[in-house]
């Protein structure tokens, strides 16, 4: 049924940095190296149900500049209309889905290279057209059903109904002739008005098809779209898709729905009840008068229930009924104190009355749920629909309730887009489960910007125009918990894009799970793939620091806020110190401060936190203030110094034996990872000396043996052992971190050295940028600036298509060295510091696959994340540790230690 639904001094600010949340714009996956690209076996399609349209997501390509705001996706094999828009419209609210597309003009920029790269890769990009490309980005937004209009003028001001099928042509979607996809009550109710309004059809879907659609959708694409919430405590469960069924599925709109999930399409409604949302409602306005369904529950979140119902201590004088399990405080009959005391309805708080009501409907819906398990002998249900609209003290409820008559063999789940089932069932059935061949490493989910209230909660529709962040931003200014500027309202006459919920109280903090939900956008990103080395994809786990311990979340947090002042600046100063710069500026540092204030109250508000999301947030979010590249200048000055004394460097390298050159060259790694603009530490060694100065000091300092160290081991493998020489590696992918020295004087010539013994060497760079960070984009001019002092670099650029024209002529290094050995670049699929292996580019998923060696560098990659991950080839792990407290947790060291961590294949794949 539809319904309503203090470290020491050294305190670094962080190795590496964060991406947005609070985003509308694509960037994971982005950025120009994936422009041209396409995965090396056809990508999944969706298939057309009869003469509706087809999704064709087969060839599907990031394009775009690295500094466009929203790379967009092509979908080279699309040629029919896609459907844009699908509703349930239920009882008490709509729930809306919308499919937005970006189009950009195709552009061959830096094609010859890449076509070298892909060709010596094996990537084919079949025949690319030549009109603009389509991007996906699946948006999600609610109304309330008795607004309808609302909902109308939403859908007309963005024209979902009118989508142009050919968007390159001149062609249009004439009036009439367009149909909407409609689930729910109101398929029925409003069929005229949306004719009437928009000139469109409804089609009418099964609501409980639809419903189950969405449920089997979500749980088998969105990593963390599943959790469990007991005593406050929001814990995400992961589901194996190929052992999802059979569940029980519990729609909880206006009624409830209790069905029996067992595979695609099949599906049996075994139960059900007439009391639930819609109850809970229209009984609360009733006794209490309230005038919405959320202002009814935050009125529960002040109720003492005791005050209305009979507790099982009232019956036995205060003591509990142990002989049964029963505690003093376990309601014995809800509303059952109203029967013995002389009081009106007025003498009672509506506070107390909303509570004893929530209580009572949701133990209600806990119990029948857990009966209809126990029938179908069924250990998981999940819980949806807008009733529990992540409503902290509803779920509690519910699990309580499934836990204590179960005892605890039974497990109440929620659903993040709870209350979008039905419409994302809806929209898929345009295609007809052609959605279900999307993975969830092809999800990824942004944050749209609402407005900050106290305590960084953000509340309200997304903000879309730049000029309209900025400006809500700055009419907010925090004084203690109370915000002393005038509180947004929804202007008439608007769609609601720009509008805010007004709080029921003036000063007085909105609940952590207010009803805006904070669904993010679901982007389609078809090129990300899981990176094919990693031994065991199920079992990897990107983040080396749990952040469910209070301790170390409010360590990272306060860490991030405390950097922010330096950020701003050198943001700011990135784009010449102008007016709109420090606008844009002051506009990102209360937009992150917010998340950061919402994250330290509520951890799980955007799905599992780890560092790596932490570091991930805070690149988005300059991105969504526009900031590009905050630090485009900073790097290019670096480059440029490092690369004068680069030839200094290769002279003492080549004079040394192989034994001394090797230790040397992972010396210089690790020495040249000291530069990095994300560490406190290092910024203030930044004033006390020259790049080379530093360098040098820092590999002079180097004693081994390191905190974490197996040269050794690492030697024996490269150099053999006992006369033995061993084989060379075949192919290298070489993660690169820092812009400057780290990856002109540590990793380049570690990269030369595997070149000069003919292993492939493929650099694996940033998508975006982050920080200081170098990029896939940056690189080739970094390896040209190179080639010039080095015969081997320029030989082996040349083959892998970084230098096209050879336009560096040979230099005086290494010529007796010559190789027959490309080096390549390629992007990793992502603008974070960190990486997420289970999401890269397929660009870096074709070179992984004759890949022998990963060496992972830099305090993000190598320890943020991934310093337990294992490999199915050999790994190297290299980074100089520059916060105290990821010593003391990671390697029982100190800052400035050094790590060096080598390891064979994994042992399940030996």
């Amino acid at each position: 049924m539809a319904g309503p639904g203090d470290d020491d001094e050294h305190d670094p600010i962080l190795d590496d940095s964060i991406e947005a949340e609070a985003k509308t714009q694509t960037c994971v996956g982005g950025g120009s190296g994936e422009r041209d690209m396409a995965p090396s076996a056809p990508g999944p399609s969706i298939h057309r149900s009869g003469s509706r349209p087809q999704l064709d997501l087969s060839k599907a390509e990031i394009q775009g500049n690295f500094e466009e705001r929203d790379p967009t996706i092509l979908l080279p094999n699309q040629s029919d209309d896609i459907s844009h828009l699908a509703l349930d419209i239920g009882g008490s609210l709509i729930k809306l889905l919308y499919f937005s597309r970006h189009e950009e003009d195709y552009s061959n920029d830096d094609d010859k290279r890449k076509r070298t790269i892909k060709e010596r890769l094996g990537i084919t990009n079949g025949n690319l057209r030549s009109y603009p490309v389509l991007g996906g980005r699946l948006h999600f937004v609610k109304f309330e059903t008795h607004k309808i209009n609302e909902c109308l003028d939403f859908i007309h001001s963005k024209q979902l109904h009118r989508r142009d099928p050919y968007p390159w042509s001149s062609k249009t979607l004439p009036l009439g002739t367009g149909v909407i996809k409609v689930t729910g009550g109101g398929a029925y109710k409003f069929a005229d008005l949306f004719k009437e309004r928009l000139g469109v059809s409804i089609e009418k879907e099964d609501e409980m098809h639809c419903l189950v659609s969405g449920a089997n959708f979500l749980l088998k694409a969105i990593r963390h779209e599943a959790f469990t919430h007991m005593e406050a405590e929001k814990e995400f469960v992961q589901i194996d898709p190929n052992d999802l069924y059979p569940y029980l599925l519990v729609n909880v709109g206006s009624g409830v729905s209790i069905i029996k999930v067992d595979g695609e399409g099949k599906f049996e409604r075994v139960s059900g009840t007439n009391v639930g949302g819609g109850t809970y409602w229209g009984l609360g306005k009733l006794l209490t008068k309230c005038k919405s369904f959320d202002e009814l529950l935050e009125l529960s979140q002040k109720g003492d229930n005791s005050t209305i119902d009979m507790l099982v201590g009232d019956i036995y004088g205060g003591m509990d009924y142990s002989k049964i399990g029963l505690s003093a405080s376990t309601i014995a009959s809800s509303f059952g104190k109203a029967i013995s005391e002389n009081k009106e309805l007025e003498d009672y708080r509506p506070e107390d009355i909303s509570l004893s009501l929530l209580r009572m409907i949701s133990y209600n819906i806990g119990q029948i749920s857990y009966l209809n398990a126990l029938r179908f002998g069924l250990k998981r249900i999940f819980f949806g629909g807008f009733f529990i609209r992540g409503h902290a003290y509803t779920m509690d409820t519910i699990s309580f309730a499934v836990h204590f008559w179960s005892k605890g063999e039974m497990q109440a789940m929620f659903l993040r887009h709870e209350g979008f089932l039905g419409a994302l069932g809806a929209f898929m059935s345009y295609e007809k489960h052609g959605l279900d061949d999307l993975m969830s490493h092809q999800l990824v989910e942004r944050f749209p910007m609402g407005a900050p209230y106290t305590g960084g909660n953000i509340h309200g529709p997304p903000l879309g125009d730049l000029n309209e962040k900025i400006s809500w931003m700055e009419k907010f200014v925090r004084r203690g918990t109370e915000i002393t500027a005038p509180v947004p309202m929804t202007p008439s006459k608007t769609t609601g894009l720009g509008g805010f919920d007004v709080p029921s109280s003036r000063g007085s903090p909105l609940r952590s799970d207010a009803s805006a939900l904070n669904i993010g956008v679901l982007h389609f990103v078809p090129t990300l793939e899981v990176f094919p080395l990693l031994a065991d994809p199920k079992t990897y786990e990107p983040n080396t620091i749990d952040l469910s311990d209070q301790g170390e979340r409010e360590y990272w947090l306060k860490v991030l806020s405390e950097h922010l002042p330096d950020l701003v600046d050198t943001a700011v100063a990135s784009e010449g110190g102008t007016e709109d710069a420090k606008r844009r500026g002051d506009a990102f540092a209360r937009a992150f401060s917010a998340h950061l204030a919402r994250l330290m109250e509520e951890p799980a508000a955007y799905g599992k936190l780890g560092l790596a999301n932490l570091l991930e947030l805070r690149e988005e979010c300059l991105r969504e203030f526009q900031f590009v590249d905050a630090y485009r200048s900073i790097k290019q000055r670096e480059n440029e110094a490092s690369l004068a004394v680069l030839p200094d460097l290769l002279e003492e390298l080549d004079s040394m034996n192989e034994e001394a050159r090797l230790l040397t060259l992972i010396e210089g790694v690790l020495a040249a990872n000291i530069f990095d603009w994300g560490s406190r530490a290092c910024v203030d060694l930044y004033r006390k000396g020259t790049i080379i100065e530093i360098y040098r000091m820092s590999r002079n300092k180097m004693q081994r043996p390191w905190r974490v160290d197996d040269f050794d081991a690492f030697k024996e493998r490269m150099l053999g052992t006992g006369g033995k020489q061993p084989h060379r590696h075949k192919r290298a992918l070489l993660f690169v971190d820092n812009s400057g020295a780290d990856v002109i004087l540590g990793m380049l010539p570690l990269a030369r050295e595997f070149l000069r013994r003919g292993t492939e060497v493929v650099l694996v760079a940033n998508s975006l940028p982050a920080l200081n960070d170098v990029t896939a984009m940056e690189l080739p001019d970094i390896v040209a600036g190179a080639a010039k002092h080095c015969d081997i670099l320029r030989r082996a650029a040349e083959m892998g298509g970084l230098l096209v024209d050879a336009m560096v002529n040979p230099g005086d290094g290494s010529k007796k060295d010559s190789t027959s050995a490309p080096l390549m670049v390629v992007e990793n699929g992502c603008g974070s510091p960190c990486i997420d292996l289970r999401q890269v580019s397929s660009e870096l998923a074709a070179a992984a696959k004759d890949a022998d060696l990963v060496i992972l560098e830099g305090m993000g990659r190598a320890l943020h994340t991934n310093f337990n991950a294992q490999f199915k080839c050999e790994s190297l792990k290299l980074a100089m540790v520059k916060n105290q407290r990821l010593a003391d947790k990671l390697i029982k060291g100190n800052i400035y230690d050094c790590v060096c961590r080598y390891e064979p294949p994994s042992v399940s794949q030996m």
